[in-house]
């Protein structure tokens, strides 16, 4: 009989997130990991449990492909942090209705997307794309927001300054 796995920290889960998107940048060149923790943070801020805190970490993990499904359903978290990151991975060719219902039948994840959507939404990141990309992408997001429920117009949550982040 196999002794249980203990479960990755969020201090674990968070080195994996950075790790598997090392190197990686967003629409605006800015690494990926800072969205991660943005995501991470807002959760949080929005008063998450730490499986939903993990589970944002990973949020884009599946669907970037820097993280595989199996590495996901093999590693040492809890299922509910599994289902989850699955509920809030987009499929190839998948219908916005059918992704935000997923969402929403899955418990949990309602609060990871609305973060996501926050950061993805933050005026202050849109400004720097391509009139085009800003266009679509503003349309994308209220389109999600509207298919889940959320009121428009929320304030993005206020980010920590990384260079403050250190434990001292």
């Amino acid at each position: 009989m196999t002794a249980p796995r203990t479960p990755l920290t969020l201090a674990e889960v968070e080195t994996i997130a950075r790790t598997a998107h090392a190197g990686r940048t967003d629409k605006a060149g800015h690494p990926y990991a800072e969205h991660l923790a943005a995501v991470a943070h807002g959760v949080r801020a929005r008063s998450g449990t730490d499986e939903q805190i993990a589970a944002a970490w990973l949020h884009d993990a599946v669907e970037d492909d820097a993280l595989s499904a199996a590495w996901l359903a093999a590693a040492a978290l809890p299922q509910q942090v599994k289902d989850m990151v699955l509920a809030v991975t987009r499929r190839d060719g998948e219908d916005l209705s059918a992704y935000a219902r997923r969402i929403l039948a899955t418990p949990g994840a309602l609060l990871i997307k609305e973060s996501d959507l926050a950061h993805n939404a933050d005026p202050a990141r849109l400004a720097v794309l391509e009139p085009a990309t800003r266009t679509r992408l503003t349309a994308k997001y209220a389109q999600v927001r509207a298919l889940l429920g959320l009121t428009a117009g929320e304030p993005p949550i206020e980010q920590p300054d990384p260079a403050n982040t250190a434990d001292d």
